[in-house]
């Protein structure tokens, strides 16, 4: 793991990493040592490691319970170079759809295909990242929603270190098998009114997850109209199972 740059704002450290030429960022409090509670975030398709919810997560999971915070860039987002087979295959899904093909299983395809990808790029930055003085071996968690969530549910069912996950706008097409692996508690998001994710597919994905402990939230609304509240529901949850 190579660090690029390093700033502080607010008692909170920002830290750019590549490890293995993928980007990431790590959030972690002022310039603290000592083991602490880890969540990785996963961002939203077309967004990045440092997207504004992303940032804004984070820095209140470092604020308010001092927490380490880590986000990558997946395949084709942020700092990562463009490669022409995931271009292609998103062009040639946008081109079904506008041939009247349904949204939900050609997003659901393409999220499984890079999901074989993140997955064990996500643990390799989680074994950095334990390694380091700032951050230790603690409990660790994960937040993703939308493309965080297709790709968070094999991860999460993948990674024994994961002790709860927050996922959401995200449905069980392609998700269904590995969320019958997951058994963590999970708090999941749904939005009434999706018009990227149907709404069965939704509420098939939370039936599917495995977790004895498992919270549905739904809020009307629309794909991105998750409300601000949720924020505040999300760390209370991580604070009761991550310490």
């Amino acid at each position: 793991m190579r660090f690029t740059t390093e700033t502080s704002f607010d008692g909170v450290t920002e830290r750019l990493f590549t490890l293995d030429e993928v980007p990431g960022v790590l959030w972690t409090p002022g310039d603290t040592v000592g083991e602490r509670p880890l969540v990785l975030i996963g961002h939203g398709g077309g967004q990045h490691k440092k997207a504004p919810d992303v940032v804004t997560l984070a820095r209140r999971f470092v604020g308010e319970l001092g927490y380490a915070v880590a986000s990558v860039d997946v395949p084709n987002h942020g700092d990562r170079p463009m490669e022409e087979k995931y271009a292609r295959i998103v062009a040639e899904n946008q081109a079904r759809v506008e041939a009247g093909e349904e949204l939900g299983p050609l997003i659901a395809g393409f999220q499984a295909l890079v999901a074989r990808r993140t997955v064990p790029e996500w643990r390799k930055v989680l074994d950095a990242l334990q390694g380091l003085d700032h951050v230790g071996a603690g409990p660790v968690g994960y937040w993703g929603v939308s493309l965080g969530c297709g790709l968070g549910v094999p991860f999460v069912a993948a990674e024994t270190r994961v002790r709860a996950a927050v996922l959401g706008l995200g449905g069980a097409l392609a998700a269904a098998g590995d969320a019958a692996r997951i058994t963590v508690p999970v708090e999941f998001l749904l939005q009434w009114d999706d018009e990227r994710v149907p709404r069965t597919q939704g509420l098939a994905l939370f039936e599917a997850l495995a977790s004895a402990e498992k919270t549905l939230h739904v809020n009307p609304g629309r794909h991105g109209e998750v409300p601000a509240f949720e924020l505040d529901s999300t760390l209370r949850f991580f604070a009761r199972h991550l310490g």
